[in-house]
């Protein structure tokens, strides 16, 4: 029986993660990574198993529209960045 209900599960995690993927590298992708602006098919064919596989995560930013991810500020990129400079 837990398998069975383990098995449904997946069914309709990974259902709705197709129906959001297929939003999501049409549309979505290029609101919450400035990089993936004018990106072709071969990319989006690309993210798109991954896509599937974490869609909670990606739906939760893209409704934020969560710009970029924050780049880190360690000490050794505030050294890399004196030197740099």
């Amino acid at each position: 029986m837990l398998a069975e209900w383990f098995v449904a599960f997946l069914t309709v995690y990974s259902s709705l993660g197709a129906l959001f993927a297929l939003a999501f590298v049409t549309a979505g992708v290029q609101r919450i990574d400035s990089e993936a602006k004018g990106s072709g098919f071969g990319f989006r064919l690309l993210i798109l198993p991954g896509t599937v596989a974490f869609w909670p995560l990606l739906l939760h930013r893209w409704i934020r529209g969560a710009p970029d991810p924050a780049v880190e500020d360690t000490p050794h990129r505030r050294a890399a960045r004196r030197i740099t400079s």
